[in-house]
Formats: C-alpha cells, sequence, structure tokens
C-alpha cells in the first residue's frame, strides 16, 4: 500500500471457525498460529539510516536495513510460537521487472511462489523522501510472507478462482487488511526505531484519507486494521476473515 498514489486467516484464531466452503479451505492454513502469538511484541531495537533526497543507495540501505528488521521481528515471534520461520528473498529495483513479472503496483509486491519481496524504487520517493511511507512498502509485504508460511495464501486462493467476481473482492480485501494489521503489529514494536516522519495518529489519519484502491479496499478499514494490529501488539487481533463484511470493504 503507498499512501501516495492509493489508500494506503484465516483460522489464525485458535477455535475459529468459518461458515460454508471458507472453513474448510482456511482449515488448511496452521491451526492456532495466532493463539500462540497473541503475547504482546517486546520492543524491537532496530538501526534504520537516514534517507539522503536524491541518493537511491541510501533508499536501498533504508529497505534494507527494514527489512533486517522485519526478518528479525518475525523469526522471533515464530520461534516464540513454536513455528518454523524461513525469510523472503528482498529484491530492490528501480525498473518494472521482477521475478514474477511486471511490477504491477506503484511501490512494492509480493511474489509468493517465489517468495520474494519485490520493491521499486519510485522518483518521487528519490524526491521527497516520507521515511514512514517507505517504510511501510517493507511492513506490508512481509505481512503477506507472514500470510505465505502460515498457509493463508493457499487457503486464499482456493477460495478465490472459484469465486464470483464480488466474492473475489471481499477475498482480496480481507487478505490485504490481514496484511495491513501484521504490518501494525511489527509496528507495535519497532516503530521507534523506524523514527518515522509522522506520529502514529497523523499517520493513520493519513492512510484513511488515502485514495481508495480496488484490490486493497477502503482507506478507513486499511487504517482500522493497521491500527487494530498496532494498538493490539499480536497477531490475535488480526482475523480479518470473520470480520463482518462493512470492515473490509
Amino acid at each position: 500500500m503507498r499512501i501516495s498514489l492509493m489508500a494506503v486467516v484465516a483460522c489464525l484464531l485458535a477455535g475459529v471457525l468459518l461458515p460454508g466452503p471458507a472453513a474448510a479451505a482456511m482449515r488448511t492454513a496452521r491451526p492456532g498460529l495466532a493463539g500462540a502469538m497473541t503475547g504482546e511484541a517486546t520492543p524491537h531495537t532496530c538501526e534504520i539510516p537516514a534517507i539522503r533526497a536524491g541518493s537511491a543507495a541510501s533508499l536501498k540501505a533504508f529497505h534494507r536495513a527494514m527489512a533486517g528488521c522485519a526478518d528479525r521481528f518475525w523469526a522471533a515471534r515464530f520461534a516464540a510460537a513454536g513455528l518454523p520461520y524461513s525469510p523472503p528473498e528482498v529484491t530492490i529495483t528501480t525498473g518494472t521487472d521482477s521475478v514474477c513479472g511486471k511490477i504491477t503496483s506503484t511501490g512494492a509486491q509480493y511474489c509468493p511462489v517465489q517468495r520474494t519481496i519485490v520493491i521499486r524504487i519510485l522518483k518521487q520517493d528519490l524526491r521527497d523522501p516520507f521515511r514512514m511511507n517507505i517504510a511501510h512498502s517493507v511492513a506490508h509485504e512481509w505481512g503477506h510472507h507472514v500470510q505465505q508460511l502460515i498457509g493463508v495464501l493457499d487457503a486464499q486462493n482456493a477460495l478465490y478462482w472459484p469465486a464470483s467476481e464480488s466474492a473475489r473482492s471481499v477475498l482480496s480485501h480481507r487478505l490485504e487488511m490481514q496484511a495491513e494489521c501484521f504490518a501494525g503489529v511489527f509496528y507495535s514494536a519497532a516503530l521507534k526505531s523506524i523514527n518515522p516522519d509522522v506520529s502514529w495518529g497523523e499517520w493513520i489519519e493519513a492512510v484513511g484519507g488515502a485514495d481508495e484502491s480496488e484490490i486493497h479496499g477502503k482507506p478507513r478499514n486499511l487504517a482500522f486494521w493497521q491500527d487494530r494490529g498496532y494498538r493490539g501488539g499480536a497477531t490475535g487481533f488480526c482475523n480479518t476473515w470473520t470480520a463482518k463484511a462493512s470492515r473490509v470493504k
């Protein structure tokens, strides 16, 4: 999610069952993950460097530091839950090509088959580097990697292809909003290290006021889930799959 251009499972909760075919598909995700990862995240200190306007090298260094920070955070959360963890590959580019084809988003995307996060450095980021917005490229896409590791992406995929167009839209929103919530969980522990350009309240207000995205959903809901993860500080607050429809539109 990129503030500048768009707005900024499942059975993750132990014992939660989804109605109909959703229940069967989502039970293929690792059961009880959030039940084992519900403890509040402890403060997570990382060294995130400054960004120099006009310097692609400093932007790459920033993204690499953010990736290392996110990797250590999630590795610790998985370890605490007794679950296996493996980091994604991270590719940083100024072009539009990636290991899974053209970069369709303006800033970053996750390639699930290759388990790779692809980050595109934009001209606007070179001109006016906004730390929190740029940091979110890593935090959100790492949320998708977490979904991949616990089986959520496969479960969502099984529901997505046979679904109607309207149902696909809702499934996409639930997936993206859970990744936003996971990013919020990460921020709850690491925000101080990121040294953002804005307060948390200002950031959430900006997320809620950004442009709407067909894939991600309404900005106000993206803001709600990101803030929920931040204030809750645990993945157990991120079950978008049983949330009412109005919260994932």
